[in-house]
């Protein structure tokens, strides 16, 4: 059952509590599919639909991944931040996760691509919205994660902030409403921050 108020965090677009942090922490990423070497975990209905077109991925696959589908994944979990309260991890073959070849690319976008659909039309969404994830019913960062990560981390050198490098995945995630709720949730946390900065100088 989702938190009608959370102990943490004010603000809640359709249902999410947001992480106003995601606003201000400085980062950048090299990609090189790093962050998919310790696995991802998927919603139930994700995994089920995975395994519903598996004669489509199994193709894709190189020699470094498993063809067998019963290596795949993990046992399921009870986790009320998936949507069906089910999470159930990818296996990690060859040290990284199932779904991830040689070259560093996702198997599952790969085939989104071939059939000529939205790249992430197969990719679950923990994946889609890392560094970002939803933690107790709020949209944070996955600074634990992160920290394990050398070209996917936190740079205190980077104007960017996983807000701004995040932008296409958050719009897919909520939408082009609920995004532009972000937006201006972001524009009226940011203006608060530095005036407050300001009047604090």
């Amino acid at each position: 059952m989702k938190q009608i108020s959370h102990p943490k965090y004010s603000k809640s677009i359709n249902g999410i509590f947001i992480d106003p942090q995601i606003f201000t922490f400085p980062f950048s990423c090299r990609c090189a599919g790093e962050c998919c070497n310790y696995g991802v975990y998927t919603d139930l209905k994700e995994h089920d639909l995975i395994l519903s077109i598996k004669d489509k991925i199994i193709p894709l696959m190189d020699e470094t991944q498993s063809k067998n589908i019963s290596k795949w994944f993990e046992a399921p979990e009870k986790d009320e931040d998936f949507e069906s309260g089910v999470a159930v991890g990818t296996e990690i073959i060859n040290g990284k996760c199932t779904f991830l070849d040689k070259h560093g690319l996702c198997t599952l976008q790969k085939l989104a691509m071939t059939e000529g659909e939205h790249k992430w039309k197969y990719k679950p969404i923990y994946c889609v919205l890392f560094p970002l994830t939803i933690f107790e019913d709020a949209l944070t960062i996955d600074d634990e994660h992160i920290d394990r990560l050398k070209t996917c981390n936190k740079n205190g050198a980077q104007n960017t902030s996983i807000f701004e490098a995040c932008r296409e995945e958050l719009l897919y995630f909520f939408g082009e409403k609920y995004f532009a709720e972000l937006e201006d949730y972001k524009d009226e946390y940011l203006l608060q921050l530095y005036s407050g900065v300001v009047k604090n100088g």
